[in-house]
């Protein structure tokens, strides 16, 4: 079983960066992809960015795309994702989610394992 803890959200003016972590226990992080997904209140679900397993290959929503960077370091089982020139629009709760494929997109099905999300909020 593979469990996640996000942090790194919280409260930020528009034009402000927050880095998200996504911390992976129970097994190693190296064999799994990982999206990053938010839902903000009314809105569907949806991706943000993820990173392949393998080749570190990186995808991103238009929406955030120059502006937001996913990374990880497998050694600390981590996955990052730096938010800069952030906008009100950006406000959600953000999950990230781990498959076992070689899939790099947003398709919520191929995710086979979802963290409990943390808040992140852009507001003057």
């Amino acid at each position: 079983q593979l469990q996640f803890v996000e942090s790194g959200g919280g409260l930020v003016q528009p034009g402000g960066s927050l880095r998200l972590s996504c911390v992976t226990s129970g097994r190693n992080l190296d064999s799994k992809g990982i999206g990053w997904f938010r839902q903000a209140p009314g809105k569907e679900h949806e991706g943000v960015s993820c990173i392949s397993r393998s080749d570190f290959a990186t995808y991103y929503a238009d929406s955030v795309k120059g502006r937001f960077r996913i990374s990880r370091d497998n050694a600390k089982n981590t996955v990052y994702l730096q938010m800069n020139s952030l906008k009100p629009e950006d406000t959600a709760v953000y999950y990230c989610a781990a498959d076992s494929s070689t899939y790099l997109g947003f398709a919520p099905h191929y995710y086979e394992y979802w963290g409990q999300g943390t808040q992140v909020t852009v507001s003057s």
